[in-house]
């Protein structure tokens, strides 16, 4: 049990920073993609000449919206998930049953990963058929956006899932041998149940 602790209590305190900047990021990225559709908006039918590049701006940012968001939801239990079952079981049983569904969890997340991976190579042959970066005031002209920084969110918020994934699993193998065990929590969670 010690080991686990060991092994938790710096995993834990990892994912709270990385989930905070996550959320932090998530917010960013939903005010700047509302703004990006409110400006749309304004230029399609208030101006009557629609911009190229909002609609796949706002594409991109609710891209890595959800992968910053996705995994903070993945800890704290805001997937959909039927644990009627794991509830009727004894506690080390339902504990048992969790791990393993844990388990093929894990090893979705980590094919996903790869998978993720495999579609970042290619886009970095392919430019964004509307994002672009105005670098015209240094001289340097357009530059056009690899869609490869739009597919990262994938790996991205796969890779911070698995590492909730990895602390969710030592928290069940901690619950296996003490159902009783205080374990560390997620003080973030806590402050949002309060608000």
């Amino acid at each position: 049990m010690t080991v686990i602790l060991a092994l938790l209590k710096p995993l834990a305190a990892l994912n709270t920073v990385l989930l905070r900047f996550g959320r932090t990021f998530a917010w960013v990225a939903m005010g700047l993609m509302v703004l990006i559709i409110i400006l749309q908006v304004f230029f399609r039918y208030i101006v009557g000449n629609a911009l190229a590049w909002p609609d796949e701006g706002a594409r991109f940012l609710m891209l890595w919206m959800t992968a910053m968001i996705a995994p903070t939801a993945y800890r704290w239990g805001g997937f959909v998930s039927i644990e009627m079952l794991k509830d009727l079981l004894p506690a080390r049983i339902g504990s048992f049953l969790g791990l393993v569904l844990l388990a093929v969890s894990l090893t979705v997340l980590i094919y996903g990963f790869q998978l993720g991976l495999n579609h970042v190579k290619s886009g970095w042959l392919f430019n964004s058929s509307s994002l672009k970066l105005p670098l015209e005031v240094f001289g340097l002209g357009l530059v056009r956006i690899k869609l490869a920084w739009v597919y990262m969110s994938l790996p991205t918020g796969l890779a911070l899932m698995a590492l909730v994934n990895v602390e969710l699993c030592l928290k069940a193998i901690a619950h296996l041998i003490d159902p009783a065990a205080k374990l560390p929590e997620d003080h973030d969670r806590m402050i949002v149940a309060v608000e």
